[in-house]
């Protein structure tokens, strides 16, 4: 029976459970608050409360096919598999076709390597899609133990527009699973895998590959030549195994269930450039459903959790990577992250400095560190974090550009500008083009009112490079105006207000560049504006609300004489 076909993207079923609720009145009352409450939670993101809220609407009406495909859906978000596929099943008894339902069931079946049932819904047309399911399929043939039908199988789904390069990395994983490393080799030589074969986990299953075929020389090329150094911990240990000549296990699929959650992996990350994040998230937790172990799949839903907004379960899926994986400091880091995400500061903090003290060796984990200390005012551990960061590296790298930056604010803001000077111009020495360093390090001069023609030159090709920049925009227009060129400040202060309209220090520089050529109800105009967005949740800390209102009673002139600085005066009469 084909079925009745549900799409979890269709609302007509919420006038009718909302008119049922006030036909009838105890329990309806409770499911429509609670059908209410679950679609806040699901247009929210938060999938916890979706699924508690879903489930109480499913018990007072658990015949309504929305009602199961909406708690399926959140269940299967969750990583909850086995909830979701009892859901999914009341949906199959009633008749009714659903996607997110198909996907738990065809996830349910593969943990349990049935894989004739698997072929069986592939071949009714009730599992996912084509790629999904031709994919499927191929690895479904392989678990029954026909490797030609699943060769066969994969070649078909390669014949598909566009679906090529899916199709071949699959078939060399297969072959390869199955000890054919000759077969699986002359998939990636051929290239016949296309940008699939370029990601870092294919790479490292083509360097297990190559070291079973005695080719360790070849393996190292190739991470050497797609991972310059510095290269993370996994990737590290591996080129040293290859360099030793060590023959390496082939340890990326080792059964069709592995085949089928690497399938989904796949798509995961696929998606993950193109459709939302909370669809992505439904591949990536079968992933993990069906391979506890993939580490790759728990950090990329940890990642779109994160992106979603739901840090606690961000965090809660970051610590499910083992403490002796390679990946464990790349987890901590993203759990640190959601935790500073989430307003649990000191929690953040305490992560990142017991990483500092277990995998210090990494310059990411110091400069994650830095970054956070830096964010919370603490510069000068942000500068002993840097400092630890470069320490790592035993040659001059261009990544290093950005050590040096973020040292270098740390220092300007302890006041001490010569070493701040110094470490951005390093930056710029390993990166000359790099225009937050020339905004930062021009504005910065301009401000201590030193070198001013060498900092506007930064600015104007800081602009150059990043035209539609607000900051870097009304840096330029800042330095006109600190030389005295106001009426050339007026266009470029007016661009950034454009670029960045709710920013009170690029409306407050505004004001004062209006007060510079005469224009003073524009200026005051300028003001208020500023001070109407000084909470504004991103506004920066260098707006001074207090001064703002001085100079909207007394005038810029008389603030700037009170404050003994230099009077507003035209560059060489020019302007």
């Amino acid at each position: 029976m084909a079925g009745k076909a549900f799409g979890v993207l269709r609302t007509a079923g919420f006038a009718a459970i909302v008119a049922s609720a006030l036909a009838a009145p105890a329990a309806a009352n409770n499911l429509a608050g609670d059908y209410l409450a679950a679609r806040q939670a699901s247009f929210l993101g938060d999938f916890k409360a979706a699924a508690e809220y879903y489930g109480r609407s499913v018990a007072f009406d658990p015949g309504n096919p929305e009602l199961l495909e909406r708690a399926t859906l959140a269940h299967l978000s969750l990583g909850d598999i086995p909830h979701a596929v009892s859901l999914a099943d009341q949906l199959s008894k009633q008749g009714f076709q659903s996607q997110v339902g198909h996907m738990a069931q065809i996830a349910e079946l593969a943990q349990r390597e049935d894989y004739d049932a698997l072929l069986k819904r592939i071949r009714d047309k009730t599992a996912i899609g084509p790629l999904v399911d031709g994919l499927v399929a191929a690895w479904s043939e392989l678990g029954r133990g026909d490797m030609s039908a699943a060769l066969v199988a994969f070649d078909t789904v390669a014949e598909e527009k566009g679906l090529a390069p899916f199709a071949y990395y699959h078939k060399a994983m297969a072959l390869a699973s199955v000890g054919d490393f000759e077969g699986a080799e002359a998939i990636f030589a051929e290239r016949r895998a296309g940008s699939m074969q370029l990601t870092r986990r294919a790479v490292m299953a083509r360097a297990e590959i190559l070291s079973q075929l005695d080719r360790q020389a070849e393996a190292v090329a190739m991470i050497d030549e797609g991972f310059p150094p510095p290269m993370d911990p996994g990737l590290v240990e591996m080129r040293q195994a290859l360099v030793e000549g060590a023959s390496l296990p082939f340890t990326y699929v080792n059964s069709a269930k592995d085949g089928v959650a690497e399938v989904f992996y796949t798509l995961a990350g696929a998606l993950s450039a193109e459709a939302n994040d909370d669809f992505t998230l439904l591949y990536s937790r079968i992933a993990e459903y069906l391979r506890p172990d993939h580490v790759g799949a728990i950090l990329l839903s940890a990642n779109l959790l994160e992106s979603l907004g739901q840090y606690d379960l961000a965090v809660a899926a970051y610590k499910n990577v083992p403490r002796d994986d390679s990946s464990y400091y790349a987890a901590e880091l993203g759990r640190a992250e959601a935790l500073r995400s989430s307003g649990k500061v000191d929690a953040a903090v305490e992560v990142l400095e017991q990483l500092a003290e277990t995998d210090g060796e990494q310059a990411t984990v110091q400069s994650a560190l830095g970054d956070l200390m830096r964010q919370l005012d603490r510069y000068e551990e942000a500068v002993t974090a840097y400092d630890s960061a470069l320490a790592t590296f035993s040659e001059p790298s261009p990544t290093q550009w950005f050590l040096y930056y973020a040292r270098g604010i740390s220092k300007e803001r302890l006041k001490d500008w010569e070493a701040a000077e110094a470490d951005f111009r390093a930056a710029l020495k390993l990166n000359p083009d790099q225009p937050q360093v020339l905004n930062y390090l021009g504005y910065s001069l301009v401000e201590h009112h030193v070198k001013l023609d060498e900092a506007l030159s930064m600015i104007e090709r800081a602009v150059a490079a990043q035209p539609q920049s607000g900051y870097i925009v009304d840096s330029l227009g800042w330095a006109l105006y600190r030389l005295g060129r106001y009426q050339a400040a007026v266009v470029h202060m007016e661009r950034a207000a454009e670029l960045m309209p709710v920013d009170p220090v690029v409306n407050d520089h505004l004001g004062d560049v209006y007060w510079a050529v005469g224009r003073d109800l524009e200026a005051e105009f300028q003001w208020k504006r500023a001070l109407s967005f000084v909470n504004w949740e991103e506004a920066s800390d260098e707006v001074d609300p207090e001064r703002i209102r001085r100079k909207l009673k007394l005038g810029l002139d008389q603030v700037l004489a009170e404050e003994g600085a230099p009077p507003l005066t035209v560059a060489n009469g020019a302007d």
